[in-house]
């Protein structure tokens, strides 16, 4: 092998190396500004969200609207889905309450998802849909920074589980839709 072609393939490996490294996660630790509980599951739902983000970020409209089967729902659906989850736990953790009817008419569609999902969900580019998860996102990680650890170990109100399965159920929500989404993709024609 010439030295030039020796050079490309380090230069590469090099590069994949890096690359890898500033997109990937590679540790979990807490996050500044967070109790230390709190800041490892902000680091765990961060990575998840970066990662289901990367998978769809750039999808054509057809894409985002590819319907995997009559049954099916739609990536931007699933996308919204998730910000939905994610909304309801918030008011469930933060409020010690359910949605109200004005929140339910908001995101009822896309937490149920199913017919009117597949219905009325559609004809938007990716970039909305990321951009209303953004959006819930921040307003978690606004809300998470004023909790500590002894409120992340407390039971929610009127409920069986603590503040932090709630948080991590959201996480582990994620992750299964991630893996949906990864199919359909893969499924696209």
């Amino acid at each position: 092998m010439n030295s030039k072609i020796k050079f490309l393939i380090s230069l590469s490996i090099i590069f994949s190396i890096f690359n890898s490294s500033l997109y990937g996660q590679n540790v979990i630790k807490s996050e500044i500004g967070y109790s230390e509980h709190i800041g490892v599951t902000i680091s765990m739902l961060e990575d998840l969200k970066r990662r289901v983000s990367n998978s769809v970020r750039n999808l054509t409209q057809e894409e985002t609207d590819f319907l995997l089967d009559e049954k099916a729902n739609r990536i931007g659906a699933l996308i919204l889905h998730l910000a939905a989850t994610e909304k309801y736990y918030q008011v469930y953790t933060f409020e010690n309450r359910m949605l109200n009817k004005e929140e339910s008419e908001m995101w009822g569609t896309a937490q149920n998802l199913g017919d009117a999902a597949r219905e009325s969900i559609k004809g938007k580019p990716i970039e909305y849909y990321l951009e209303i998860w953004d959006e819930v996102r921040n307003e978690t990680l606004r809300l998470l920074k004023t909790k500590d650890d002894k409120w992340f170990e407390s039971k929610v109100n009127r409920g069986n589980m603590n503040n932090h399965w709630a948080w991590y159920h959201v996480m582990e929500h994620q992750a299964n839709h991630m893996g949906q989404i990864r199919m359909i993709i893969k499924r696209i024609e």
